[in-house]
């Protein structure tokens, strides 16, 4: 998609620090991180949000659970607990309409606080 965000960060048009890369998803760290660890895990195919995964398009977004697990490990979270986050919409708080999720990690998460 054209003016898509990460669309153009997948075409390598605007920079990011990838965690992780292959044919089909690409891993990133959140310019506005919301924990120690935050990284966006996003398919390189434009898929607008979780309501529009399909039969047919359903396996990249397995894949990119399989990348989460992948990189929980390597970046050592795993152990700790992380959570994974995708906003659907605008009123959900997606701000950008490309499917992603965000991986959070690093600091305590339950709620409340405390």
């Amino acid at each position: 998609m054209q003016d898509c965000l990460f669309c153009k960060i997948v075409a390598g048009e605007i920079p990011s620090t990838k965690v992780y890369e292959d044919d089909s998803v690409l891993a990133f760290r959140d310019i506005d991180p919301q924990a120690p660890e935050h990284i966006l895990v996003i398919p390189k195919a434009h898929i607008q949000s979780a309501a529009c995964v399909t039969a047919e398009n359903s396996a990249v977004v397995a894949h990119i659970f399989e990348v989460i697990s992948e990189l929980s490990c390597k970046l050592g979270f795993a152990e700790e607990g992380f959570r994974v986050v995708s906003n659907v919409g605008a009123r959900a708080g997606q701000t950008v309409p490309h499917l992603h999720f965000h991986v959070l990690a690093g600091r305590d998460m339950t709620w409340p606080p405390g």
